[in-house]
């Protein structure tokens, strides 16, 4: 007799595009659940979801829900959309997407990476050692993975390697068999409402860690250093470049191509030993330190230095992580999804110390008028590896508050805080113009953002 999995279970996803709720979706209907959704706009996640037979509405809409019996929601859709209104008047079950995915992956071995940069790339990296490693793990990503065009795959084997949403505080409740911090950082305030509230549910993370597993933490990172001081079981490792570290990151050697270093290994009661000559296809300090995560985890599990230097050195990317678009009069055009001071200017700083020769050019888009508010002071010291900044309009994400401040003299600002030249642009199309204009020489350009900005650099060679 065969037995279909919630066979009569019919699950809505209420922003279904957002990159984790889609990867969720994608899951669960190759688990053999029933799974359609709904979201204000089609994007390339509906794109990718409606070629795997889901039914996508665009709109949100109470009849969207006729035949759910299952909604789940994203932390981005507000209280008073229609369809969560007629689920309740249905009195159906309403689960964050936090929840559901703790339900899905409650029986399996999990890997999650958390923290408040990096958690992409090093989940994505992970997949790269363990694929081949021939482990086949379940991945639920928060970007699209080079390798296989999707930031979602069901494995054949019991791991699975998903990145957790700190947004919303629901990624507590995920079980983790090993978990990774990679940084504690600002942001999300809006639902956290201080520095200290996050780091609390941080420090709990690593408490979850069962005995038989253990967490990885970067103590380069001032905030993970003082929550681990106060966890009295130690069963966490540390990486980074930071002397005390386990996993100590030694002979860092930066190029265009490639990252190279070693991590030297010190772990209570084992042999101290070294994995040498690691390679690695990406920039920066911040992707050792990520790719260091991704090789501690998989040490620790028992896979050879072998597999994991060759998953490294054969990490195939992430979409939207400083990926090569295009080259206009041998200048080349990056597209890069950093939207927090910390990650621009981490990424800026990779990029200089490569890029020695060129004047680096960055179109900047911010993200989301509250976190513009909230860090305006370290935005405008985060742009100090760049000649020039393009500063686009605010992209809102739906948020309706007002900003409360210049705009133009936030520009000014960034100007004298960063040492930098400031240029303020109206829309793409002033984007094409300026570019024209002024992109020619030894010159790099890095376009960074989470909102729109990634289609306009694809759609520059158009209007150039």
């Amino acid at each position: 007799m065969k037995i279909e999995l919630a066979k009569t279970e019919i699950i809505h996803f209420v922003g279904i595009g957002g990159i984790g709720m889609s990867g969720l979706a994608l899951i669960m209907k190759s688990m053999g659940f029933k799974v359609q959704g709904s979201d204000i706009l089609s994007n390339k996640n509906t794109d990718r979801l409606k070629k795997n037979n889901m039914k996508i509405t665009i709109g949100h809409n109470r009849k969207n829900i006729k035949k759910a019996t299952i909604l789940v929601i994203s932390s981005a859709i507000k209280k008073n959309n229609p369809e969560i209104l007629a689920a309740k008047i249905r009195q159906l079950p309403i689960y964050k997407r936090g929840d559901m995915l703790a339900h899905i992956v409650s029986l399996t071995k999990n890997i999650v990476v958390s923290g408040s940069h990096g958690k992409t790339t090093t989940t994505s990296i992970i997949e790269s050692i363990f694929s081949k490693a021939k482990l086949d793990p379940t991945i639920i990503n928060g970007g699209v993975l080079n390798s296989f065009n999707h930031s979602a795959k069901l494995g054949k084997s019991n791991w699975c390697i998903l990145e957790s949403d700190e947004s919303d505080g629901s990624f507590i409740k995920v079980p983790p068999t090993y978990s990774i911090i990679t940084n504690i950082d600002r942001e999300h305030m809006d639902f956290y409402k201080s520095i200290d509230n996050l780091k609390k549910i941080f420090a709990e993370f690593i408490k979850k860690v069962p005995s038989f597993g253990k967490s990885f933490v970067c103590i380069d990172d001032k905030n993970t250093n003082e929550i681990i001081k106060k966890i009295k079981v130690k069963n966490f490792y540390t990486y980074g470049t930071n002397l005390k570290s386990q996993f100590l990151i030694k002979k860092v050697k930066q190029l265009k191509e490639y990252s190279k270093f070693d991590i030297e290994i010190k772990l209570p009661g084992k042999t101290e030993t070294t994995i040498r000559n690691i390679k690695i296809p990406l920039l920066g300090l911040h992707n050792i330190r990520n790719a260091t995560a991704a090789a501690a985890v998989s040490i620790t599990i028992g896979i050879s230095k072998e597999i994991i230097k060759q998953g490294l050195k054969e990490f195939k990317g992430v979409q939207r992580r400083f990926n090569k678009m295009f080259t206009y009069r041998d200048v080349p055009f990056f597209d890069d999804y950093a939207h927090h001071p910390t990650e621009i200017k981490e990424v800026l700083k990779g990029v200089k110390k490569v890029y020695q020769l060129e004047k680096i050019f960055c179109i900047f888009q911010p993200h989301r008028i509250s976190r513009l508010k909230d860090l305006k002071k370290e935005f405008s010291y985060s742009f100090k590896n760049a000649d020039s900044v393009i500063l686009c309009p605010i992209y809102s994400a739906g948020e309706r508050e007002k900003l409360g401040f210049s705009y133009f003299n936030f520009a000014k600002e960034i100007a004298n805080n960063s040492k930098t030249k400031v240029y303020l642009i109206k829309d793409q199309y002033q984007l094409g113009r300026f570019v024209k204009q002024n992109i020619y020489g030894k010159k790099i350009v890095i376009g960074m953002g989470a909102g729109s900005i990634s289609n306009w650099i694809k759609q520059l060679p158009k209007l150039i």
